[in-house]
C-alpha cells in the first residue's frame, strides 16, 4: 500500500530543492526557463506517479525505497551519492551560466527544441516504466519480487534504456535552460551513467538467470550500432 502523504512530502521536497538551487543561482525568480522546466519535470512526476499508484503499485514502493537496502551494492551506493550531488551542483550551476553571469546565449529556438526534446524524454521514460516492473533506483537483484530478464519494448533496442533516455533530457534540459557550459559538465553525468551500466551488467550476469542470453540477443547498451 502506497503511503500517498509521504509520497507527496517526497515530490514537495525534491521541488524545493530544485527551485532553490536554481533560482537563488539565477538572483531571480523571473526566469521563464527556469518556470518552465520546473513546470514541465513536475508534471510529468505527478503524472506518472499517479499511474503508478494505479497500474503498478509495488514498482512505486521499489522506487520509494529501493535506496540503502542491504543488497543494494556498495559502490552502487557511493556511486548514487556522488551523481546525486553532482547532479545538484549541475543544477546550481547552469541558472550561474545562463542567467546571472550570462556566459551561454542560447538562441529562443534551441531552448523551445529543448523543452521538445525533454517531453520526448518523458515519454521514452513512461515507455521503459511501463515495460519493466523490476526498474529499481538501485542495483539489486529484486528476489523478493521474484526479479526476471525484461526484454520486450525498449529493451529489445538497448539493454540500458533508462540511461538511454536520460541523455535526451540531459541535453532538453541544458538546451531549455539556455546552458552551453551545461552541456559540457553533462558528459561527467553520462560517463558516470556509463560505468554503472557496466557495473550493473556484471551484477545482472552473475545474479539474474538468463540475462546472459539476453545480452546475445541486443547487443547495444544504450545508443544502437555505437555502444
Amino acid at each position: 500500500m502506497i503511503n500517498v502523504k509521504i509520497l507527496t512530502a517526497q515530490i514537495v521536497g525534491m521541488f524545493v530543492v530544485f527551485a532553490l538551487a536554481m533560482f537563488l543561482s539565477a538572483g531571480t525568480v523571473a526566469w521563464l526557463a527556469g518556470w518552465a522546466y520546473l513546470f514541465l519535470f513536475f508534471g510529468f512526476v505527478f503524472a506518472l506517479s499517479v499511474w503508478l499508484i494505479k497500474y503498478n503499485p509495488d514498482l512505486l514502493t521499489e522506487r520509494m525505497t529501493g535506496i540503502g537496502k542491504p543488497d543494494q551494492k556498495a559502490w552502487d551506493k557511493v556511486w548514487y551519492v556522488l551523481m546525486n550531488v553532482y547532479f545538484l551542483a549541475w543544477l546550481v550551476f547552469m541558472p550561474l551560466d545562463a542567467v546571472r553571469f550570462r556566459w551561454s546565449h542560447v538562441p529562443m529556438g534551441l531552448q523551445v527544441a529543448g523543452a521538445i526534446l525533454l517531453l520526448c524524454s518523458f515519454y521514452f521514460f513512461f515507455l521503459v516504466f511501463r515495460e519493466n516492473s523490476y526498474l529499481s533506483p538501485a542495483v539489486r537483484i529484486q528476489s523478493e519480487r521474484k526479479q526476471t530478464v525484461i526484454s520486450t519494448g525498449p529493451y529489445k533496442v538497448v539493454r540500458h534504456p533508462m540511461y538511454a533516455t536520460a541523455i535526451i533530457y540531459l541535453i532538453g534540459t541544458c538546451l531549455l535552460l539556455g546552458s552551453w557550459y551545461g552541456l559540457l559538465t553533462v558528459l561527467v553525468i553520462v560517463i558516470g551513467m556509463a560505468w554503472r551500466a557496466v557495473q550493473e551488467e556484471r551484477t545482472l550476469l552473475s545474479e539474474l538467470p538468463g540475462y546472459n542470453e539476453y545480452m546475445s540477443k541486443v547487443k547495444y547498451r544504450l545508443i544502437p550500432y555505437i555502444w
